[in-house]
């Protein structure tokens, strides 16, 4: 009973975090450049579950970074007035160019779909444009409507996705009372 119920938490969690990528359209990604700095940078993606896709400029620093060193940071999430309100992600991964034609098409479709703009300036030339797609391989999913500094952590590996208990991270902040 017990393995069942964590099963559905992890598919639960998952699913979470693809609602998540699926809400937005803007993400940061950092990568680390030839000196060690990191570079953050923010593109529009687009996703297939946990996977996402990014087109950059082969010219980019980014792209350059990513040839050199496939590891990357990303966030996703949107401003908020109410800290209660944030549900964003902070995923650890890789990141490579889509090479196969028929992924390459897949990626580009679904980013035309969900970004407009992009859709109205065609379809990018592969030989100025590098579709890339970053896999998860941690996925922390951050949900302060269940307290502040609540955070969720998946694990995606060859064996499947593992859920890591949650941790409530102490901001120091007072509940504030509420009205009845």
């Amino acid at each position: 009973m017990l393995c069942r119920r964590l099963s559905h938490q992890i598919v639960a969690m998952e699913e979470q975090a693809v609602e998540i990528l699926d809400r937005y359209r803007l993400m940061t990604i950092a990568t680390l450049r030839a000196d060690g700095w990191p570079q953050a940078t923010m593109v529009n993606y687009a996703n297939d579950g946990l996977l996402i896709y990014f087109i950059i400029s082969r010219k980019s620093q980014k792209f350059a970074n990513i040839d050199r060193d496939s590891r990357v940071s990303i966030t996703v999430g949107r401003d908020f007035d109410e800290p209660t309100d944030i549900r964003a992600l902070s995923i650890a991964g890789n990141a490579s160019e889509v090479r196969d034609p028929v992924q390459r098409e897949h990626a580009i479709d679904l980013m035309l779909e969900r970004h407009a703009g992009l859709a109205r300036i065609g379809r990018p030339d592969p030989a100025h444009s590098a579709v890339m797609r970053a896999w998860s391989s941690i996925v922390t999913i951050i949900d302060f409507s269940k307290g502040v500094g609540h955070s969720d952590m998946l694990t995606v590996g060859p064996g499947g996705i593992e859920m890591t208990a949650a941790r409530d991270d102490d901001w120091g902040f007072r509940k504030v009372p509420t009205t009845a």
